[in-house]
């Protein structure tokens, strides 16, 4: 019986993979077992799921004191992912696995009483940080197994048991490694069920949803109930162009420790979320005893759309500023503190009183001045700042409506933001975490965003008309170079920066600062 056996695991912060070393001792002694490591009280449990795990597979528990430590010790081990690697050191030590081979494994997986592996959420993740680690297989549960042979890393095992796991690892197995054609994921989706030409009239507001779509830029919808804000969000989706492979991993990262994606295969659409206003702070962004991701990391590389915008709770909306800048959200607690990716398109729609009809010439608004005051409001102006356009959405007319031909089809106005995406893919091509015109820091928008001296009068005239600050300044430049991009123009020409001042307007019209 060896004394001392070594095997290796992984755990995630965030959604980054870190490698965890499990040392197993063994002492002729009383019979007792220890874990040691900062380990949760599901990784304490373990002991018992490995015992009968071992059993199940006909062999016997070593009859003495066991303790087992996970390292590094100073950081929390929570899950019941580390069950395969716990017996795995334990047989190790007893010489039935081959403690050697045993080094270039890392392991992964939640044991059965009856020595089964059970899928573990995560694995994508994991499998993504194979590529900064010494090992170079990988295995997890069958279950699992397409998932983590995704990114091409390493060498992904599929087991169905904890026998089979000592087989693999012992080199006496018939299991072949897991091998996946990514490319396949790509392309299969289908076709969506809702598309552009089913809404009625609204081309101006139609236009700023391609530029938004084109540019990554966040949005605004203002309009009187029944003028169709929600209908053109929930279409927003279909003129997106498909995640690029990058993209598709960091979003199925997320969604892999959110949940078991390992029926599903890779995500190649961008995500659409759209939670009820009585979510929660900690749901939207965040949290929990656990820490998991929010709805605004659910929707990154994708769009989250907030439907009656004003009806969500304030401190609720303020927590979305950090990443509708940042691009990420930070959660906090004692013990540790997680990042995850947040790089998502809002779209809110809203109506301009708390009756529905103050911009409504069909309708009489029975809200006096100060109930508007006080429904405005609930949106605090740094927040709105944040939201590159501001559009006016108003009622459809029965002429509009009564029309039967067909509007513009998603698939036309997509094809045109494809190619004004290809462009930015171009640009941005040797920028970390920059994918579109919206992401762009200052100093890519000095870079990009050059104007000529009849652009800057009209920017000059529209910032003191209208009392814009240096962040819709910014933004008035990003948006204009999306529309530049939507009409392939290597300039920003003055009838960019008109309509990408038009998207402010609403700011001192609506009185929504």
């Amino acid at each position: 019986m060896k004394t001392i056996s070594q095997c290796y695991s992984a755990a995630l912060h965030g959604i980054n993979a870190y490698e965890v070393t499990i040392e197993t001792r063994l002492d002729r002694s009383t019979p007792k077992y220890f874990i040691v490591g900062l380990a949760e009280k599901a990784v304490k449990e373990s002991f018992s799921r490995m015992l009968s795990a071992i059993k199940s597979c006909g062999y016997r528990m070593p009859g003495c004191k066991i303790t087992q430590n996970l390292a590094p010790a100073d950081i929390p081990k929570e899950g019941t992912g580390f069950d395969l690697s716990l017996a795995l050191g334990v047989l190790a030590g007893s010489e039935l696995v081959d403690a050697e081979r045993l080094q270039d494994f890392i392991c992964i997986g939640e044991l059965a009483l009856d020595g089964s592996l059970r899928p573990s959420k995560g694995i994508l993740p994991i499998a993504i940080g194979m590529k900064k680690f010494r090992q170079q297989h990988l295995i997890v549960p069958e279950a699992n197994a397409r998932e983590a042979a995704m990114p091409g890393y390493c060498t992904v095992w599929g087991a169905k048991t904890l026998r089979d796991a000592m087989e693999i690892i012992n080199g006496c197995s018939n299991i072949k490694p897991e091998v996946v054609d990514i490319k396949s994921f790509f392309g299969a989706n289908e076709n969506h069920r809702v598309d552009f030409s089913e809404v009625k009239g609204q081309a101006h507001v139609k236009r700023a949803l391609e530029v938004a779509a084109a540019g990554g830029h966040n949005i605004v919808l203002i309009g009187p109930p029944g003028s169709g804000k929600s209908m053109l969000a929930k279409r927003f989706p279909t003129i997106l162009p498909d995640l690029t492979l990058e993209e598709a991993m960091e979003t199925t990262a997320v969604y892999s420790v959110y949940e078991d994606i390992s029926e599903t295969s890779l995500i190649t659409r961008r995500p659409f979320r759209s939670p009820h206003h009585t979510v929660s702070d900690s749901a939207l962004v965040g949290g929990g005893r656990i820490p998991r991701p929010g709805e605004v990391s659910l929707a990154h590389n994708g769009v989250l759309f907030l439907d009656e915008f004003p009806e969500f709770k304030k401190n609720v909306l303020e927590v979305l500023r950090q990443p509708l800048e940042d691009g990420q959200v930070t959660i906090s607690r004692a013990l540790t503190s997680l990042t995850y990716p947040a790089a998502f398109m809002l779209i809110a729609a809203m109506n301009p009183c708390p009756c529905g009809y103050a911009s409504d010439p069909n309708h009489d608004c029975s809200c006096s001045i100060g109930q508007i005051h006080n429904y405005l409001s609930r949106i605090s102006g740094p927040l709105l700042d944040r939201i590159d356009l501001h559009v006016d959405v108003p009622p459809v007319s029965y002429e509009e409506i009564s029309d039967r031909e067909d509007s513009e089809s998603s698939k036309s106005i997509r094809e045109r933001v494809s190619k004004a995406r290809n462009i930015q893919t171009s640009r941005f091509q040797h920028f970390k975490r920059v994918h579109c015109n919206a992401q762009m820091a200052a100093r890519d928008i000095k870079r990009f965003c050059d104007i000529n001296d009849e652009c800057r009068d009209l920017l000059k005239v529209a910032i003191l008309r209208l009392g814009l600050s240096a962040r819709a300044y910014t933004r008035i430049l990003k948006v204009a170079r999306t529309i530049a991009d939507l009409d392939a123009s290597e300039n920003i020409n003055p009838t960019h920066i008109s309509e990408a001042i038009h998207y402010r307007n609403l700011d001192r019209d609506q009185g929504l600062y």
